[in-house]
């Protein structure tokens, strides 16, 4: 068996399909097809089937899918042996919260970069649901991310920090007229915030709907940086980690807004998959992230 078609396996599944996959390994769609094909051929064994236009898994073919990620991380380990220090190489997939990773990580990343220059680091940032999906079929080696309080056996996660959030709004914001604490009412401005699955906006979400307190409407944006230049221009009020503000906040962009009664904290964590074999890249970036946030 070809270990190459394998890998072309794996990543029709991380991909979705047969033409991103093809495009991600630099090869034709029809060679693709051709080595799925002798796959099947070796395995006597049906991957995919066509249904309408589309291949999709049969039954088979997902349960293929553990025993691939196991070959495949054993041909790490035995493409790893005895590579250490500067020597190390191979591939690194690590899916980050975008906060963690605009606000956090560069430290890490320069020095990974530095002393692990021939690993190929892929980063894609994600929310944090997505993440813990993602670990727990083996499509990412690493996550950073924040505890979303759902317990999944498959994985191993490790205590970062906690870290405050804040409501934040312009300083022309009429916070005088307004009163986040007073149940049942509805209050004349928008929530500016990340997805629906975000951690922080299912916080605030949550304490509105206990209060009953109704805003305007609710504008999602995929960046904090643009949240920030929204609010800041007086669009609305939103709610994130107090580190992703706090320069806003000092310089006067942004107000905090005081709600005692929201005190909300979140906590980041690592976390990779317990089957996961900790390569040596891996076990660098892991360092190095502990030596960032101060874990012994």
């Amino acid at each position: 068996m070809d270990i190459r078609h394998f890998k072309t396996f794996k990543s029709i599944i991380e991909e979705g399909n047969f033409s991103n996959a093809a495009a991600r390994l630099g090869y034709t769609q029809s060679t693709i097809t051709s080595q799925i094909q002798q796959l099947e051929q070796e395995l006597s064994i049906k991957l995919f089937e066509k249904i309408g236009r589309n291949m999709v898994l049969t039954s088979l073919g997902k349960e293929m899918i553990p025993y691939a990620n196991e070959l495949l991380n054993t041909v790490k380990k035995i493409e790893s042996i005895g590579k250490v220090g500067d020597k190390i190489t191979g591939e690194l997939k690590i899916a980050v919260a975008e906060s963690l990773m605009s606000y956090k990580l560069q430290n890490v990343l320069s020095l990974f970069k530095e002393k692990a220059p021939n690993v190929n680091l892929s980063m894609i940032s994600l929310n944090c649901y997505a993440i813990k999906n993602m670990l727990a079929s083996g499509s990412v080696d690493l996550g950073l991310m924040y505890d979303v309080r759902s317990q999944n056996d498959s994985l191993c996660a490790v205590k970062l920090s906690d870290f405050n959030v804040a409501l934040v709004c312009s300083p022309q914001f009429e916070q005088k007229k307004l009163d986040f604490v007073e149940p049942n009412q509805k209050i004349n401005t928008s929530l500016i915030i990340n997805e629906v699955e975000s951690v922080y906006r299912k916080i605030l979400e949550s304490y509105f709907f206990d209060k009953n307190i109704l805003l305007n409407n609710t504008i999602e944006l995929g960046s904090i940086e643009a949240i920030k230049k929204c609010v800041a221009s007086n669009l609305g009020i939103s709610f994130l980690p107090r580190f992703t503000v706090e320069e806003e906040l000092n310089n006067g962009k942004l107000k905090e807004l005081q709600v005692a009664s929201l005190d909300a904290k979140i906590t980041a964590i690592y976390a990779y998959h317990k089957n996961k074999w900790i390569s040596p890249a891996i076990s660098l970036f892991i360092e190095l992230v502990r030596e960032d946030f101060n874990i012994s």
